[in-house]
């Protein structure tokens, strides 16, 4: 008789996500992914200082202030706090502009939630931005994990139930940032993620009003705060990632989102899909306004008889308002993204404002767009046709948009993108000084001199 050697066990996925996890101090990573981790930085930095004075970042900051606790953690231009409450306005500020990361197969956010932990924390344990790095690059890739798969994936269908990834699996990406800086035991880092997931929300409807960029913040702080509990011996349950019973059931309740695998940790980092935005609206507003402004040029000072814009099949879900009534409103329509393209417009956080919205040309170009969501055409991918009043037609197409990971942002125009984001705010020296640091915030000084400028001010 042949005996036959038992089987192994198979992996649970929480058991995936903490091994990962518990992995990550002894790392190496590939240059690739490191400089992936920087280009981050940049621009998390970048977005989120250009951010701080923004209405809801104010009253977030301002509420936080009045609490007065102590801590080690830098608000940005302003004061030290503790670091759970140090990462709420900074990630606020982070995703206030939605001008922020994205993950374009479906997390979400990332640095606005995993940078902001990652820094807070660092900070508060007097850790360099060596540490930092490995710290963030495990916090993206459990985010971006959990949340991945693309149109059919999670990320997607948590928005289709009316969940915002960012909320959701950011609260798991910043508790496994945290728990690296932490030290936290394997049991203590599968506490940690237990903690994160029983306070994962965000709600889709929040969109266009101040608590979408609190969606980023929230999920920081509370993934600092899952940790450090689990530190001090907070027990939580252990079996919340798997694909019943825990968060994905309970939230994605009609099942209809295809779960990806975990097998892949550390051998596909999915950092380096990360995706970049030159335009300060949802994401699935991008390629209908990169198609719509390279026909400006032909239409200008002419008079439009309809547009049409034939996008993906998921992009009405997040930037389906018609015709916004408040400039955060506006970020979310793709109608109101069009007809700025149309006019030349950037769409810059200087573009959406109040005297956009009173800008009749534009307003009255709405009514006349028709929006067609297109199932199985990718969300990188847009068409725009538009019908001149003397019939003329017109016609573009972006078939990648620019800054998504296979049309990428080079660091030159990453850097033009940083600059104009900080240049209101700091002399040209610091401005240059700032994003050379940033860009090497994993040597030993670059956190300093990041803080000696941008920390707070005397």
């Amino acid at each position: 008789m042949t005996q036959t050697q038992p089987l192994a066990p198979i992996p649970t996925r929480g058991a995936q996500l903490v091994d990962f996890i518990a992995a990550a101090e002894g790392r190496a990573y590939p240059p690739e992914v490191l400089d992936a981790a920087r280009k981050a930085f940049v621009d998390y930095l970048g977005v989120t200082l250009g951010a701080m004075q923004d209405a809801p970042v104010r009253a977030v900051s301002a509420a936080i202030r009045d609490w007065n606790a102590p801590g080690k953690a830098t608000v940005f231009h302003s004061y030290t706090t503790a670091p759970a409450l140090a990462a709420l306005v900074n990630g606020t500020a982070t995703h206030s502009q939605d001008y922020d990361d994205t993950h374009p197969l479906g997390a979400g956010h990332p640095s606005g939630p995993v940078w902001s932990a990652t820094l807070a924390m660092a900070q508060e344990l007097g850790l360099s931005g060596g540490a930092m790095i490995g710290a963030y690059i495990t916090g993206y890739e459990v985010m971006a994990k959990l949340g991945n798969g693309g149109p059919n994936g999670v990320g997607r269908a948590l928005q289709r139930n009316g969940f915002h990834p960012t909320s959701v699996v950011g609260r798991a990406g910043a508790a496994a940032s945290t728990a690296v800086l932490l030290g936290l035991t394997p049991h203590q880092t599968g506490s940690a993620l237990g903690n994160a997931a029983t306070t994962m929300g965000g709600l889709v409807g929040s969109f266009g009003t101040h608590s979408k960029p609190f969606h980023a913040g929230k999920a920081a702080m509370d993934g600092i705060m899952a940790a450090q509990y689990a530190a001090h011996g907070y027990e939580a349950a252990q079996t919340l990632y798997e694909i019943k019973g825990g968060w994905l059931s309970a939230l994605i309740q009609d099942a209809s989102g295809e779960i990806p695998t975990l097998d892949d940790f550390g051998t596909r980092w999915e950092i380096l899909g990360n995706g970049f935005k030159l335009f300060a609206s949802c994401r699935a507003t991008h390629a209908s306004t990169e198609t719509a402004r390279s026909l400006a040029d032909k239409v200008k000072g002419r008079a439009i008889r309809s547009v049409h814009v034939r996008t993906h099949g998921h992009a009405l879900v997040t930037a389906g308002k018609g015709k916004p009534v408040t400039p955060l409103e506006g970020k979310f329509s793709i109608p109101f993204c069009v007809a700025m393209g149309l006019s030349g417009r950037h769409l810059l956080p200087s573009d959406f404002v109040e005297a956009t919205l009173q800008e009749a040309p534009i307003m009255a170009l709405i009514d006349r767009i028709t929006v067609q969501p297109v199932v199985g055409q990718s969300p990188a991918e847009a068409h725009v046709e538009v019908v001149m009043e003397d019939g003329e037609v017109l016609k573009a197409t972006t078939k990648i948009l620019k800054g998504h990971p296979d049309n990428p942002l080079s660091w030159d125009e990453l850097r033009h993108k940083f600059e104009a984001m900080v240049s209101p705010l700091h002399s040209a020296a610091d401005v240059d000084a700032l994003y050379e640091a940033a860009r090497s915030i994993d040597t030993p000084e670059a956190l300093a001199q990041v803080m000696r400028i941008a920390g707070p001010q005397q």
